[in-house]
């Protein structure tokens, strides 16, 4: 039997202005696991895509570029030319109610009122699907959120961010080989 195709999905926002920022944590790791893969983005429908292979398994990886709360339209789109299932897709976003820099992996759940997890469990008519998040914190003031988000990360937040990324590069090529309750086990806590 051959082994399923996964989907790593990063959240964010498309344009050069949002890099870097904590929304785009997302972004960040899909770029680090095609470099790992060796596999470079085209457009494809309304997302940058790259297919390739880790270890064997087939996997793509994929950038939507509507902008993070109408993610659920591209993600849906690739479900669907691509033949997935909800539980082959693994989404990583950023996460207000973590602490910078920490990780955590479940199997499925609650949008946690992350509007782009909230707009793909809509399009998909689940939230039955993976998905990993990164704590960018919430050092802001009442009524500050949507500008902390959409700033980058300081010097001293980056020096958590930077091996978060990696963390979660190796969280999700784990995901595709061996599933999530191995990637959940070896990465959570």
């Amino acid at each position: 039997m051959a082994a399923s195709k996964r989907l790593i999905v990063g959240l964010g926002n498309p344009g050069s202005a949002y890099d870097k920022t904590r929304h785009n944590i997302g972004f960040e790791v899909v770029e680090a696991i095609a470099d790992r893969i060796k596999e470079p983005f085209t457009t494809k429908g309304q997302s940058r895509i790259a297919w390739g292979s880790w270890r064997g398994r087939p996997l793509g990886v994929c950038m939507p570029q509507t902008f993070m709360n109408r993610s659920g339209l591209a993600v849906e789109e690739i479900v669907r030319k691509s033949d997935l299932k909800p539980e082959d897709i693994l989404v990583i976003v950023d996460d207000i109610h973590l602490d910078t820099g920490v990780i955590r992996i479940r199997g499925n759940g609650g949008t946690g009122g992350h509007n782009g997890m909230e707009d793909i469990a809509d399009w998909l008519d689940t939230n039955q699907f993976p998905r990993l998040r990164i704590g960018v914190g919430n050092n802001y003031g009442r009524g500050q959120q949507a500008q902390y988000v959409l700033e980058p990360f300081t010097e001293e937040e980056r020096l958590l961010i930077d091996p978060a990324i990696e963390k979660a590069r190796d969280a999700a090529l784990t995901f595709v080989t061996d599933g999530i309750v191995t990637s959940m086990n070896r990465y959570n806590g």
